[in-house]
């Protein structure tokens, strides 16, 4: 067979029947992979995907992350970040022609060095918002009497913490159980610190005067949650004053920044919260001494004072001699005013009496009522003519109306004719053979069916009786 025979027996794939085929070809040869590179071009859509392309020296690889899948990474693609991402390989055929690219499912850091460049940024961005300022942070409480615990209930730093409160001055502990490492580790300590400021004062579970984040020593890998944004804001957000006491005392978090105060060891986390019992015992019993010392002294010297004071202040008869003198002058003077004031009060009292005579008022009571009288019966005249002229003039008015009314030229034998619609039909043509009629007579209403044209005139009909009307048809 020749060669352009052979050309014309191959199949013939349309470009989406191609595009297909390689799609399929490449995902079954590379349903998991891999891939280190340096993270650029990243593009976070509002529908929650993210694209953005891996390189090094030699190559460019496009890569897209899911929104289920995005929400679940622990590392979030950054420019320039050196990052190994978990996937696998796909094609895409666009506009701008088909291209193979990299469906992340889950991106790790690729080294030390990697990590600690994020944490670098991490931390400038969020001093850069005023989370670490050193004005913010507030003192702690000298005695807290409830102290909430953030931290695993299984490791030994709980023991260490509790083992230490007791020996330096026993207090309410509230702990707040949580993983400290892990995926779930930043999400369930920020919530811990966010559910204790929730808590109201003077409720069923009290709310902790103090806060102790704490978990024990490890790699920076396990200290990430601490690292987390999410926990640094919870932290800065925190209403309750907060000490910060993960890890040994090398090791440092983001939260150790943003907490009120940091300790090298959840040990001396315990240290910082409550004082020592038996040195505030001493340092009580060295007051009181040095009060009933200092006490003792004052009262001696104030004595003394008073007494120094008392040898030259001059004697009670000398001070008291000439006020007493003279309240016995005005004393003497006393009896005579009081006679004067009473004799002009008496004197005042018979003025004015003479001013009340019965007579005249008893003469203006009675003028009074004259003229209410009179007001009276004027008032009542004046109403009865006003009524008499309302009553005519109504009355007047209701013959105008009746003057007027279809109502009286019905009394005088006549008949309003309605036809079918309610019109008035006031002529013969407009009335319609066989059409039904509404006749209005002073007395009621009755029906009628309009007949035909009317008939000639023949023998003349005895006349009506007088009052009565003849019929219109």
């Amino acid at each position: 067979m020749s060669e352009a025979g052979t050309r014309v027996n191959l199949p013939e794939y349309s470009v989406s029947e191609l595009s297909a085929s390689l799609k399929r070809t490449v995902e079954d040869a590379f349903p998991f992979v891999r891939v280190r590179g340096e993270v650029s071009k990243v593009a976070s859509q509002s529908s929650g995907h993210v694209y953005f392309t891996l390189k090094d020296d030699k190559a460019v690889l496009d890569a897209v992350c899911w929104r289920t899948s995005a929400q679940r990474l622990k590392v979030k693609p950054q420019q320039g970040l050196e990052v190994v991402c978990t996937g696998r390989i796909s094609t895409y055929a666009g506009s701008g022609g088909s291209r193979y690219q990299l469906i992340v499912e889950q991106v790790e850091l690729a080294g030390l060095g990697a990590l600690m460049a994020l944490l670098e940024e991490r931390k400038k961005k969020l001093a850069a918002e005023g989370l670490f300022a050193a004005e913010r942070k507030r003192k702690l409480p000298f005695l807290p009497d409830v102290i909430g615990v953030v931290t695993s209930p299984t490791g030994a730093v709980l023991r260490d913490i509790m083992h230490r409160l007791d020996a330096r001055f026993p207090r309410r502990v509230l702990l707040w159980p949580v993983a400290v490492q892990g995926e779930r580790a930043a999400a369930e300590v920020a919530a811990a610190i966010r559910g204790f400021n929730a808590l109201k004062p003077g409720g069923v579970v009290p709310r902790p005067h103090l806060l102790i984040v704490a978990r024990g020593g490890g790699s920076i890998e396990d200290l990430m949650p601490f690292n987390e944004e999410i926990v640094v804001r919870a932290v800065y957000e925190s209403t309750i004053p907060l000490i910060s006491a993960v890890g040994h005392e090398t090791d440092t978090t983001l939260i150790d920044f943003a907490s009120d105060m940091r300790a090298p060891t959840p040990t001396a986390a315990a240290e910082l919260a409550v004082p020592m019992r038996s040195e505030l015992l001493a340092q009580t019993l060295d007051f009181a001494r040095r009060f009933l010392r200092c006490f003792t002294v004052h009262m001696s010297e104030r004595r003394r004072h008073l007494a120094q004071t008392a040898r030259i202040l001059p004697r009670a008869e000398q001070l008291f001699s000439g006020p007493r003198q003279r309240l016995d002058h005005v004393g003497a003077k006393l009896g005579s005013a009081l006679k004067a004031n009473l004799q002009e009060h008496r004197r005042a009292l018979t003025r004015s009496g003479t001013l009340l005579r019965p007579a005249r008022i008893f003469g203006q009571i009675a003028l009074g009522g004259e003229r209410s009288t009179a007001i009276f019966m004027r008032m009542l005249r004046a109403q009865t003519a006003r009524l008499k002229n309302l009553g005519e003039r109504l009355a007047s008015l209701g013959r105008i109306i009746d003057s007027v009314s279809y109502r009286s030229v019905l009394e005088r034998g006549f008949v309003l004719v309605r036809g079918e619609s309610g019109s008035v039909r006031r002529r013969s043509d407009k009335v319609v053979s066989g059409e039904t009629l509404s006749l209005t007579f002073v007395d009621g209403v009755r029906t009628a069916v309009a007949g035909g044209p009317a008939a000639p005139k023949q023998k003349a009909r005895a006349k009506a009786s007088k009052g009565d009307q003849d019929s219109l048809f």
